[in-house]
């Protein structure tokens, strides 16, 4: 790999290799300076970034001896070769090398100490591990066609489970059924009430599962508390001793089985499902008891399989409308809830539900499990008041308006292409992620789709922020995209303590996660920045900003404070935060706006600030309470470049002079030019009212329009390859000049020309945008004159 020349390729390289973004590549010395930046030091983490050259260790990471350490042995780690001794670069600790490493020298190296190895990979081969389990909770209120449909996903999904997996299956509608997977010869399976809520310890005992029942159980958490960790899941901890490979004794469970053993049965009873048979009358929504099948799933996995990778993959076609969690009761006449409503506190069952299912999130986190949702509807169907079922536990969001559609069909595929033996297996389990780092640093949270572990340390900062309180989190569900933004404080409080010439900090982050091949393994990245004292360094700690990792970190905590602040105050808190960025960093002569300039590292965040503010995070006109936490789950879930898509979308023009990307601007829009527009949500392609005239009149048919043809090709062809790289898979849309679906374009286009200056612009023909929002010079020129004003 070749040496980054400048800043931005060095940002870029480390992303590739180690999966980290962070604000600052230079940090202040102390607090106040640090403060000062406005923008805090985060790190932008994507724990399973993949990276084909990462070295797989098959034995236990070596670990500082220092209790209030426990360090992994890394590449900044002062070796003495002579003497078999290595210094811990966080606590300074000397540490012998094991036995096994006797034949180290400068010439036959570990792989953990060699510079190109900041990230590495260990497998744990002596670590107890249970093969992974899937359970699927199953919604049977849906009319024939809907069923059929879902059926048909669900029996492809059983043939790309991986071949060790365990599954389970339960199917809902007024009652809960929780089927036995033992009984090949005729189908049996325990009824609930879907009104009513059990306790685990009640289920415990009516389906004969556990002490005293079928078969034993390994150790489990009552609901609220925290389930053990086993040893063997802990660096360094004692772990009993077995051949590699060997997997832990699965507990006798009727209802969670081996998929190769009842794999043509399970084929038999998706078949078979048939739709609910509690009639609706006219005017009346399906009693739907969503709330107690997902109390039910958690707690089944909960009885004989704490602390191992599970998911529970719940499909639904509407919301919950009786039992535990009703989002909305049965009549019609009732709407489901709006922005508006919850505004005015006019939802009815939203507190008491979101509690309710906040409940069962903790819960299902606490033994490492996974929630997934997969719903279709042309209605909400309850994705709000569950929200933290996912984001808690890492679990995969997927929406869609049927489940007869190619889009859901796909998505779900993709989903479960998960063999091990595929190079690009995309789902992890049980995972935890702890963070160490210098004494000059403290640890103030993490925002993202984890729960905090509530482990003490010295470390932790006052502040909080997200999850906090803790070194260490429980991401139970986890993929090579997903990242989370952990935030740090400087230590010292002093601006005048010295710091010694070429002084670095270090982080490392030990994420732990059980593989689909039933291995445990632990993934360790350690990294390192330089100080530098402000008053005499500014230049080269502004040099060190990443304005797209800023970007996204700011617009992740823009979207956690609206989760407990209005709007509006919001957006005025972003507001403040850009303008000290602006008097910080910019160059200008006070009182004279047209002096002020930015450095070129700095240039694109006020732009990326205008159009996070216009985006669907803080924005909820046109949009339903489901379909905001939707996009903020992603948000939370994706890696840097596709959030800052998200923030800012992707903006390319066709024409005959060939393809080309252009300003994310109305004057783009151009008579002649198809446009293709990649928001990671949906990907949009728009015909020009010149190019939507020729379509309509068929020319792209006629021999002698040959280009025509390939003009229009082009964008349909980039836009399927998007598509198929993506997950989950966008919506594609595609529209013409004064078409319905051209919303979605003008809506995130700015709006330098608009109905009210269109006639008073020049230059080349474009399309003026109906709007009231102001364009982002408009935006920009007031941003200069705040941030030359004079300062009190």
């Amino acid at each position: 790999m070749a040496q980054p020349q400048t800043y931005e390729e060095y940002i870029l390289a480390e992303e590739q290799r180690d999966g980290v973004r962070m604000t600052w590549n230079v940090w202040p010395t102390n607090r106040l300076d640090a403060t000062r930046n406005v923008v805090p030091i985060s790190v932008l983490h994507t724990p399973l970034k993949t990276r084909p050259d990462l070295p797989e260790l098959k034995y236990d990471p070596i670990i500082c001896a220092r209790p209030t350490c426990r360090a992994i042995l890394n590449p900044f780690c002062q070796v003495d070769y002579d003497s078999k001794v290595w210094a811990c670069n966080f606590c300074f600790q000397r540490n012998s090398f094991p036995p096994q490493y006797a034949m180290i020298s400068r010439e036959n190296q570990p792989a953990e100490i060699i510079p190109q190895f900041t990230t590495i990979e260990y497998t744990l081969p002596r670590a107890q591990v249970m093969p992974p389990i899937f359970l699927y909770v199953v919604d049977t209120c849906l009319d024939e066609d809907e069923m059929n449909s879902l059926k048909d996903s669900l029996q492809a999904s059983i043939g790309l489970l991986p071949s060790n997996a365990l599954v389970g299956f339960i199917t809902y509608g007024k009652m809960v059924h929780v089927h036995d997977l033992c009984c090949t010869e005729l189908s049996k399976s325990f009824v609930f009430r879907g009104t009513k809520t059990y306790t685990t310890k009640q289920l415990q005992e009516m389906l004969g599962i556990g002490q005293g029942g079928q078969g034993g159980m390994m150790p489990h958490a009552t609901p609220g508390q925290r389930a053990p960790v086993p040893p063997q899941f802990q660096p360094g901890g004692s772990r009993t001793q077995q051949n590699p490979g060997v997997q832990t004794a699965i507990p006798s469970n009727p209802f969670i089985q081996p998929i190769e053993k009842c794999d043509l049965a399970l084929d038999d009873f998706v078949r078979d499902i048939q739709k609910d048979s509690w009639p609706v009358p006219t005017g009346k929504r399906a009693l739907r008891s969503t709330g107690a099948a997902l109390a039910i799933a958690v707690s089944l996995l909960e009885m004989s399989f704490p602390n191992t990778g599970a998911r529970i993959m719940l499909f639904t076609g509407g919301p919950c409308t009786q039992g535990p969690g009703m989002v909305i009761d049965d009549d019609l006449k009732h709407t489901i809830r709006s922005h508006n409503d919850i505004m005015k506190d006019d939802a009815k069952y939203l507190k008491k539900s979101t509690k309710y299912f906040d409940q069962l999130a903790r819960q299902a986190c606490h033994n490492g499990h996974v929630i997934d949702y997969f719903s279709a509807a042309l209605d909400q169907t309850g994705l709000l008041e569950m929200s933290t079922c996912f984001r808690l536990t890492g679990g995969v969001v997927v929406q869609g308006d049927s489940f007869g559609t190619q889009l859901f069909h796909s998505t779900f595929k993709k989903f479960l292409l998960t063999k091990p033996e595929n190079e690009d297996s995309k789902l992890a389990f049980g995972a935890t992620c702890e963070v160490r780092m210098s004494k000059e640093l403290k640890i103030a949270g993490c925002v993202g789709n984890c729960v905090s572990m509530e482990i003490k340390s010295p470390a932790i900062a006052e502040t909080d922020i997200g999850e906090s309180g803790t070194v260490q989190w429980k991401m139970c569900g986890i993929t090579p995209t997903s990242t989370y933004a952990y935030f740090f404080d400087v230590a010292s409080q002093q601006t005048n303590q010295p710091m010694p010439p070429g002084g670095r900090g270090y982080i490392q982050f030990v994420t732990q996660y059980q593989h689909l091949s039933a291995q445990r393994r632990i993934r360790v990245t350690t990294i390192c920045r330089p100080w530098a004292e402000v008053q005499s360094n500014l230049q080269y700690i502004s040099a060190g900003f990443d304005q797209e990792a800023a970007a996204v970190v700011m617009a992740r905590l823009a979207v956690h404070r609206a989760e407990s602040e209005e709007i509006p105050d919001v957006l005025r808190w972003l507001d403040r935060q850009l303008i000290k960025l602006c008097q910080k960093f910019g160059n200008y002569s006070k009182e004279d706006p047209n002096s002020f300039t930015m450095p070129a590292n700095f240039s694109l965040y006020p732009q990326f600030m205008f159009h996070l503010r216009r985006s669907q995070f803080l924005q909820i006109f046109g949009f339903s309470p489901d379909e905001t936490v939707f996009y903020k789950h992603c948000l939370y879930a994706e890696e840097t470049g596709q959030s800052v898509m998200m923030i800012q979308p992707l903006l390319y023009a066709y024409s005959f002079q060939g393809p080309e990307p252009v300003l994310l601007d109305s004057t783009s829009i151009k008579p002649d030019r198809i446009l293709l527009m990649d928001t990671f949500f949906q990907v949009v392609i728009y015909h020009g009212e010149t190019i939507a005239k020729w379509v309509q009149f068929g020319y792209q048919n006629m021999p002698e329009f040959a280009n025509l043809r390939q003009l229009l090709q082009a964008p349909v062809d980039d836009a399927h390859e998007i598509i198929a790289n993506r997950f989950p898979l966008p919506r594609f849309v595609q529209t013409e000049h004064e078409g319905s679906q051209a919303r979605f374009l003008m809506s995130r286009v700015n709006p330098s020309q608009t109905h009210n200056n269109y006639l008073t612009t020049s230059g080349e023909a474009s399309m003026p945008i109906l709007t009231d929002d102001v364009s982002f010079q408009v935006f920009f020129d007031h941003l200069k004159k705040l941030a030359v004003a004079a300062q009190n």
